[in-house]
């Protein structure tokens, strides 16, 4: 027995598993899926078809509603100068921005359903300035520096400083102008009106200034004591002002009679 007839006659079962010869030509079995592991298969590449069809759909979709471009999306454009926003736009988180503006044909609108606080902070955190806008108007923590503050038409202006003092200064003047309506100052303490270089120039049809207090003097008829209040009865009246600038009254006579009446300046 020769050696490859001895491998064939210990492997008998070899041949028939690997095929069998009928008229001289070799047949084998093609092993495949069959029944319904053929049919689960083709629907699952089915079903990832159609999922890779509805994700693009909607990929698309988004990119169309929200206005997808090599710019930006939606009302935001990324510029050379920045970020420019167009139309409407909420933040529901802290916005840090270096600079805000409008274009040059339409104002800048900012909108809140409580108030509206912006702050300016140091490169530790510091606050040196705060602005809020709310229901009671406009409250500024520290200074402000502007060239107009004026109101809505129709509206009234009011500049107030409940617990501190309220100073308006200008290094070359400061006007006040009420058009239409009335302009009243009025404070707990006192009222100052001081001018370095020029005048205090107050330009009314009426000038109204209550609870002037009246001059003193002696009286040489009545031979009345230093101090004594001074008056004649004529009904009219000169405004007299002493050196620190305070405001009397003294019955006004042909001449003046503010000196006559300047004691009330030595114990004022």
């Amino acid at each position: 027995m020769t050696q490859e007839q001895y491998i064939l006659a210990a492997q008998p079962n070899s041949l028939h598993q690997r095929g069998s010869s009928v008229c001289g030509a070799q047949m084998y079995h093609v092993v495949g899926i069959y029944g319904w592991r053929k049919r689960c298969l083709y629907f699952f590449i089915l079903l990832l078809v159609v999922t890779m069809i509805v994700n693009l759909a909607l990929t698309i979709w988004i990119l169309k509603v929200m206005n997808f471009t090599p710019e930006g999306m939606g009302n935001l454009r990324v510029t050379k100068e920045g970020v420019r926003l167009e139309g409407v736009s909420e933040f529901l988180l802290p916005l840090y921005v270096k600079e805000i503006q409008s274009r040059r044909d339409s104002p800048l609108i900012m909108q809140s359903d409580r108030n509206v606080t912006i702050n300016a902070r140091t490169d530790d955190g510091q606050l040196t300035g705060q602005l809020t806008v709310g229901s009671e108007g406009v409250v500024f923590s520290h200074s402000v520096q502007t060239s107009h503050v004026r109101a809505e038409p129709f509206q009234d202006l009011k500049l107030e400083s409940p617990t501190r003092t309220l100073t308006l200064e200008a290094p070359r003047g400061v006007e006040v102008n009420a058009g239409v309506g009335d302009f009243t100052a009025s404070c707990r303490k006192d009222l100052l009106l001081q001018s370095s270089e020029g005048e205090i120039f107050l330009d009314a049809n009426t000038i109204r200034l209550g609870n002037i207090p009246l001059g003193s003097a002696v009286d040489p008829l009545e031979g009345a004591a230093a101090g004594t209040t001074y008056t004649k009865q004529t009904g009219v009246y000169e405004l007299c002002a002493c050196a620190n600038g305070k405001l009397y009254l003294s019955a006004a006579e042909k001449g003046s009679t503010c000196q006559t009446t300047s004691n009330f300046c030595l114990w004022s």
